[in-house]
């Protein structure tokens, strides 16, 4: 009786169901295919935070699954390869298309390395696909190929009456001279087969070169999503048209002499911006804007120098000026006390902050009117303009935007860890506070999260009401640098301070209590428990700050239940943390932390085959092998296979007529 009114009840569901299995046959065989699925190991996650445009080491380290690729590669051939001989099948696995070049210029025999290589890739990727069905592998493989490979991967050579049949294949291949363009296919599908899931917990810009790179290497990866940074935020503010978030954004690619991802990335002009410093800031030493040399500006000479430091003043007042006209505009972010050019007495060359007076560095300020510093002059409403076009028609950063949108959002709840880039608002007991969003609507917690994220797509969306839609726009900058932000969570940002004040009290950020409370695993379970987080094994794994490995501090925190994996993928984070980035790796058998060392380079490794020295740490092992009906997924078809079940009962009744 039950079941027939949950059918009755389901009725139109069940009819647009049944468009896909249009008879009991259909149904049935989903459901015997689901079920099967269920049984089949965990898929591989892999986790990694801040890449900070590190795209040469961040390339590496998806090529070589953070050194899976080379554990398979020891596995699989043990004592029949030489080291020598493994490193290189590693190195033509991570980078075919460069390697298969320095082959064919020292091979005598290049068809016979043709037939031992492409029987040891095929190997190779019999390994890494083994956990998959053959449904899902096959739609990993390229079109060229897809029918070959399958035939490789499902023969075995040790069957008598198919050795014949697979070395026809491979002939074949060599003989019609696609043996290159089969070994950069079958590599490929290696490096997509080796991670299942990519979760990238923010902050893929800024501080290196190779933003735009990492985000146009991802988009072919099918199955993998990001957690919004404050990095990446500051990036989507300025092309939602949030003049602040654009000053910000080029402050800090000059701060650290990298203009690569804004002029070749994403063909910012910044010409105008050039010429109004070099006129502006002509007799200006601009001591306090020279550009940081450990985030790739080595090479820069004493000129280039001296024109970036002008640019970076400029760019910097601009801010100033445009972030302390939002904060006057919104006066309940409680940021107004941050408008600090109001406070200078220009006289003296003093700023007072929190009633104290304090000498600065210099004083020279020809943009700034004592009467209304906040202005901008003609000059600067003209350049901003240029750059604020600049950014909104830049199609490539609108597309990356699109991007990180679709496939991103505040926080994620995956196979019961919950993760988000930064912090959760929390009062000084623990309790989550509540913080205003937008008029007088108050939130915290996972609503918080919820509701931030609904409110950075409104700055994109045309239909939404425009006051919104313009404070949405505004709001950008309150996440980059509000004391309550998601992203932020300290008592302010002190830029201002760190370019004209000498007193490093006045540098201070108080963390918020988030970052105080952290290592508190009650803490850290009563966010579990507010966010709805289940299992027994749970977890909140995220970046943002540091871990301090050099000076022995552990990513693992509050008795295991959370996991901080930001080690500095960037450059300029490598003498801070002592290390070159984590990647947590979430496989069948448990949790792995894998801590890398720096990435000498691409060239580096084609050439000499070396590796990122990546050490391997365990976090945390099952007491069983994980199956997919242990993940979300399973749950998911758990759900598909009920609802088949209900679709057969309704053929089989009478409710719904088959169709042949």
């Amino acid at each position: 009786m039950k079941q027939r009114e949950e059918i009755e009840r389901d009725m139109r569901y069940l009819h647009l169901l049944a468009q896909s299995f249009p008879n009991i046959a259909a149904a049935s065989k989903e459901i015997i295919n689901l079920q099967a699925i269920l049984n089949l190991p965990k898929g591989t996650e892999h986790f990694l935070a801040d890449l900070h445009g590190a795209y040469e080491a961040f390339q590496h380290v998806l090529k070589n699954a953070s050194g899976n690729i080379k554990r398979k590669v020891n596995e699989i051939f043990g004592n029949e390869l030489r080291e020598n001989e493994k490193r290189e099948l590693c190195t033509l696995i991570y980078y075919p298309d460069q390697k298969l070049e320095l082959v064919k210029q020292e091979e005598s025999d290049i068809d016979d390395w043709y037939r031992t290589t492409i029987h040891q890739l095929v190997r190779v990727c019999r390994e890494v696909s083994s956990k998959y069905t053959r449904s899902k592998v096959r739609k990993t493989l390229p079109a060229d190929f897809s029918y070959i490979i399958q035939e490789l991967l499902h023969e075995r050579t040790d069957d008598i009456d198919k050795a014949a049949y697979i070395r026809g294949i491979i002939d074949a291949i060599i003989s019609t001279g696609r043996a290159d363009d089969f070994i950069i296919s079958i590599s490929s599908v290696i490096h997509r087969l080796a991670i299942d899931k990519l979760h990238i917990l923010g902050d893929i810009f800024d501080r290196g070169p190779g933003a735009h790179l990492i985000l146009d290497m991802i988009k072919h990866y099918e199955n993998w999503d990001i957690q919004w940074g404050n990095h990446d935020i500051l990036w989507m503010g300025a092309g939602a048209g949030n003049d602040a978030c654009i000053c910000n954004v080029i402050r800090l690619s000059l701060r650290y002499g990298n203009l690569a991802t804004l002029e070749e990335g994403y063909g910012i002009n910044l010409v105008p911006l050039a010429t109004f410093a070099m006129e502006t800031y002509a007799d200006d030493p601009c001591t306090e804007f020279m550009p940081k040399t450990n985030g790739g500006a080595e090479t820069m000479d004493e000129k280039n120098a001296r024109l970036t430091a002008q640019m970076h003043k400029a760019i910097a007042v601009l801010q100033f000026k445009i972030e302390n006209q939002i904060f006057e505009r919104h006066p309940k972010w409680g940021m107004t006390d941050r408008s600090l050019f109001r406070n200078i007495d220009f006289e003296n060359g003093t700023c007072t902050i929190d009633g104290k007076a304090y000498p600065m560095t210099s004083c020279l300020f020809p943009t700034v009117d004592p009467a209304d510093p906040n202005a901008l002059t003609e000059e600067e409403e003209k350049l901003m303009s240029r750059l604020h076009h600049s950014f909104i028609i830049s199609e490539k950063l609108q597309k990356h935007i699109r991007m990180l949108l679709s496939h991103g959002c505040m926080y994620s709840i995956v196979n019961h860890n919950l993760l988000f880039h930064a912090a959760v608002p929390l009062n000084d007991d623990g309790t989550p506070k509540e913080v205003l969003l937008y008029k007088d609507r108050k939130y915290s917690g996972r609503e918080l999260m919820h509701q931030t994220g609904l409110l950075i797509r409104t700055a994109f969306q045309q239909d939404s009401d425009t006051e919104e839609r313009e404070y949405a726009r505004d709001y950008f900058l309150y996440l980059w640098c509000g004391p309550d932000s998601l992203l932020f969570n300290k008592s302010k940002m002190a830029t201002f301070e760190r370019y004209f004040l000498t007193d490093k009290e006045t540098h201070h950020e108080e963390k918020g209590a988030y970052f105080k409370l952290r290592d508190d695993a009650n803490i850290i379970e009563g966010i579990l428990d507010a966010f709805g987080v289940s299992g027994k094994n749970r977890h909140i794994i995220n970046g943002h700050v540091p871990v301090h490995a050099a000076s022995g501090e552990n990513p693992i925190k509050a008795g295991g239940k959370l996991m901080v994996i930001d080690g500095g993928f960037s450059q300029a984070y490598h003498a801070t943390t002592g290390i070159a980035g984590y990647t947590l790796v979430y496989h069948s058998r448990g949790f792995e932390l894998v801590q890398h060392e720096p990435f000498t380079s691409t060239e580096d490794a084609i050439l000499r085959g070396t590796d990122i020295k990546s050490t391997m740490q365990i976090v945390e092992m099952s007491t069983h092998r994980m199956l997919v009906s242990d993940t979300d997924k399973g749950e998911e078809i758990k759900n598909q296979v009920m609802d088949l079940k209900k679709l057969l009962y309704a053929y089989r009744h009478g409710y719904i007529k088959e169709k042949q």
